[in-house]
């Protein structure tokens, strides 16, 4: 019986012993996967081939897990989901990658089944259906959902892909207040991320859309979630 295909995957690791059992676990479960041993061949095949989703080691050689991220976020436009893998968990370092663009994090060592329930997260969230209204505008903040370009006050604002969604689901419900556990399971379903992984993206999304003006649209509701308003607006 044939397996039906899950998604195309990119597995850009340099360990043989984990990107053997990732390739393998993944290709049985029905995953089509091409393989990089660095980050210069994981670019290359990045700019040949559109992928599903990325599984990026944070560590590799001539081209780091970091750099590859960034590159495919700023110079090549790339929104395809990255998952990176790292023996590093510390907060910092978390804030680094997701900062760089990485959607969800993973440190090793990691049970298999759960490498490939992230994927399988990262993919269905990457496929979701667009709004129903394709501009959301809350105050200064303009987010058009079908180019992703997202403006406030005119200038134009970059972000991860899991900032887009952020902003998306804020937006949304502006002024409403939307709780931590409603965004998580919004972006990641029952596959939740441990408690670091929301506040990094919510650090980057605050210093993307309010650190370079003077006033903040993101506030955080200590124990009850998250809100974002037009300050200018009554509410």
């Amino acid at each position: 019986m044939e397996v039906q295909t899950k998604g195309s995957v990119l597995l850009v690791e340099d360990h043989q012993d984990i990107a053997e059992l990732v390739y393998e676990y993944m290709e049985d479960v029905g995953y089509e996967l091409d393989y990089a041993p660095d980050g210069e061949v994981g670019i290359n095949l990045v700019a040949q081939n559109d992928y599903d989703a990325i599984i990026l080691d944070l560590m590799l050689p001539r081209r780091d897990g970091l750099s590859m991220c960034r590159e495919l976020r700023e110079k090549m436009g790339k929104t395809t989901p990255v998952l990176m893998l790292t023996a590093r968990d510390t907060l910092e370092d978390k804030l680094k990658g997701f900062e760089f663009g990485a959607d969800d994090y993973l440190v090793k060592p990691f049970e298999i089944e759960e490498l490939e329930a992230r994927v399988r997260v990262l993919i269905r969230r990457g496929h979701s259906a667009p709004s129903a209204e394709d501009t959301l505008r809350v105050g200064g903040i303009e987010f058009d959902q079908k180019s992703l370009v997202v403006k406030r006050d005119e200038q134009e604002l970059i972000l991860s892909p899991i900032g887009y969604k952020l902003l998306k689901i804020l937006m949304e419900r502006s002024p409403g207040v939307v709780s931590r556990q409603d965004v998580e399971r919004e972006i990641w379903g029952d596959m939740l991320p441990d408690s670091d992984t929301l506040r990094s993206h919510m650090y980057n999304l605050r210093k993307v859309i309010d650190k370079p003006f003077d006033k903040s649209y993101l506030q955080t509701l200590p124990g009850i979630g998250y809100r974002l308003c037009d300050p200018d607006a009554a509410h």
